[in-house]
């Protein structure tokens, strides 16, 4: 009784004060706005493919270790491009026809997409320069 309660007035929305007039109590970060899991084939055509920005494609897999260091470390640098380059995070276990679509054939497999053509990829794990610098030729800064 105590933690649903607790989780009762950890969810209840402000009625006045500062955080009222957004109309709820926590904020999102812009990485979250940057970064979407692909829900199904349609949405990656809507979200990807017709993206007017470039997009960066994480295939991964629960089960993949590297994935797992990747994935934070892009979604990281993806948010420090404010906007500029969107993350679409593709869950090979889920999606397998987008995964051989796109000829994965291992994870993590990262794809640079623009005007929904794939114009980079690589395979593996990469250290904070090498996916900036996989970013910024993405972007073209």
């Amino acid at each position: 009784m105590a933690q649903r309660l607790a989780l009762q007035r950890l969810l209840a929305l402000p009625t006045r004060g500062p955080l009222a007039s957004h109309g709820r109590a926590f904020g999102t970060s812009a990485g979250r706005r940057n970064t979407f899991n692909v829900q199904d084939g349609s949405d990656f055509q809507d979200r990807v493919v017709n993206s007017p920005k470039p997009v960066v494609v994480d295939f991964h897999a629960q089960w993949c270790g590297p994935c797992k260091i990747l994935g934070p470390r892009l979604e990281k640098l993806v948010a420090k491009q404010e906007g500029k380059v969107l993350m679409a995070k593709v869950d090979i276990d889920d999606h397998t026809d987008l995964a051989i679509e796109y000829e994965v054939s291992a994870v993590p497999t990262v794809l640079a997409m623009k005007n929904g053509d794939v114009v980079d990829k690589f395979v593996g794990i990469k250290d904070e320069d090498q996916l900036e610098a996989f970013l910024k030729k993405l972007i073209g800064a």
